[in-house]
């Protein structure tokens, strides 16, 4: 069995240009291989020095025991921008910690529950989608995730399915602005002030502006619904009802537009790169498919049943260790620092890879592999602690990470209870970092009704 496909790591050394030009067309393939055995790695360059980081002291040094002395760094934010706004993926400090206090809520305990029903839906919709393709013909299957992620974010946040007006409109600009925008811009080499041009392309603004008015659009009709006592109890409802428990205040509907923008990247656009990988996966071995399909097959569909889902959960997490859809986070010093005998200054960019971590070789066995069974193996749980972030860790852990996880487990039993999925021949995906990892060149399978 062919191992998974992994970028082509660039030369150990090449010139600065040549790496920043690198960076830009695809941040996985412009890195050297050294990184997949590196405690650290130190890169200099005129407009800035960075520093990566693999050792566990480390990412817990800056994630769990100093985080707001390792604060996102604006380089990633500011390309980001035109779409995200101030949005909880990019703020730091007090600003962070008042969207936290009003967004968590709507995440936490058993409100997981409420938003079962509307995933159920949208698996169900994602079957019934592949019904006229399922007779052995290649089939986009990024698309298909894609357009399913999108519908679970719409059922759950605005109770719309995706083929509501609004939302079609949405997902269309949203997969345009996808592929128009690099994970790093100009504004990731040179630091500068808020108001400096971000040098962001035509397409990107265009496509952020439409996004955010549609948003824009769905926020404001929420707040007449909300009003007038007729509102849903979706998770847009929750979350624009929810005060801040220190000043009482909600958020505005620029603000709202803000975070409603991070939840359909983080719950469409990550969700869909996920299910697609996985997808692909399952389809290159197909003895593990058949495990997660008989799983899929039992499954009862309702709320209870997931926990039962256990291999299928086991699948997602393989897939999220070897194509985390974030590849890496960025923080920045804020005082002088030492990591590993090396002094850092203020300002030091602080990059944490999950990519680099997720296949690192000194703490997984086979880690290019695919094997679901290594989560539930004891010499696993260690590896799993020190260096598994798909949702990232501590206080600015992903605050949805257990919905995308239920969400991956629904759409994938929907799927595989009626499908088989097989590769197509000689058509290998490319890893690529867009906003997230997904195929250069899309991913095509070739989709089977189950017996």
């Amino acid at each position: 069995m062919t191992l998974p496909p992994k970028p082509v790591a660039r030369a150990p050394r090449v010139s600065l240009w040549r790496h920043l030009r690198l960076f830009r067309a695809d941040i996985l393939s412009a890195q050297p291989a050294r990184l997949y055995r590196a405690w650290m790695a130190e890169f200099r360059t005129p407009f800035f020095r960075s520093v990566l980081i693999n050792d566990p002291a480390l990412l817990r040094r800056v994630l769990n025991e100093r985080p707001r002395d390792f604060p996102k760094s604006d380089r990633i934010g500011a390309g980001l921008r035109p779409l995200l706004g101030d949005s909880v993926f990019l703020t730091n400090g007090a600003t962070w910690e008042r969207q936290r206090r009003i967004i968590d809520p709507a995440f936490e305990g058993g409100k997981l529950r409420d938003s079962f029903a509307e995933m159920h839906a949208a698996g169900a919709a994602a079957a019934a989608r592949l019904a006229p393709l399922a007779d052995g013909r290649p089939v986009e299957i990024e698309e298909q995730a894609s357009h399913a992620a999108a519908d679970v974010i719409f059922r759950t946040l605005f109770s719309i399915p995706i083929e509501h007006e609004t939302a079609q409109a949405t997902y269309r600009e949203f997969h345009a602005h996808q592929r128009s925008q690099p994970l790093l811009n100009l504004a990731a080499f040179v630091k500068g002030p808020r108001w400096m041009p971000r040098l962001h392309s035509r397409a990107t603004r265009r496509t952020a502006r439409r996004i955010r008015g549609l948003i824009a659009g769905l926020v404001a009709a929420r707040a007449e619904a909300i009003a007038a006592g007729e509102a849903p109890r979706d998770l847009a409802t929750k979350i624009m009802t929810t005060p801040d428990p220190e000043t009482g205040e909600r958020f505005s509907p620029d603000e709202m537009v803000d975070q409603v923008a991070i939840f359909f990247l983080a719950g469409h656009e990550t969700s869909a790169a996920t299910l697609g990988w996985t997808l692909y996966l399952l389809a290159t071995h197909p003895q593990i498919q058949k495990r997660a399909a008989q799983e899929a097959a039992a499954f009862s569909g309702e709320f209870a049943g997931l926990s039962k889902l256990k291999f299928i959960r086991d699948c997602t997490r393989e897939a999220l260790r070897l194509y985390p859809p974030v590849p890496m986070m960025v923080r920045e010093t804020t005082r002088p620092e030492r990591f590993r005998d090396r002094d850092l200054r203020r300002g030091t960019q602080v990059v944490l890879s999950p990519w680099h971590l997720h296949r690192h070789e000194r703490f997984w066995d086979d880690p290019d592999g695919f094997d679901p069974d290594r989560w539930g193996r004891a010499d696993t749980k260690d590896s799993a602690r020190r260096a598994f972030l798909p949702f990232s860790a501590g206080p600015r852990v992903c605050p949805g990470a257990g919905f995308a996880m239920a969400e991956a487990a629904v759409l994938l039993a929907a799927l595989l209870a009626r499908y088989r999925f097989e590769p197509v021949v000689g058509d290998v995906p490319v890893p690529v970092a867009h906003l997230t990892v997904r195929s250069k060149a899309g991913i095509r399978l070739r989709v089977m009704a189950r017996d």
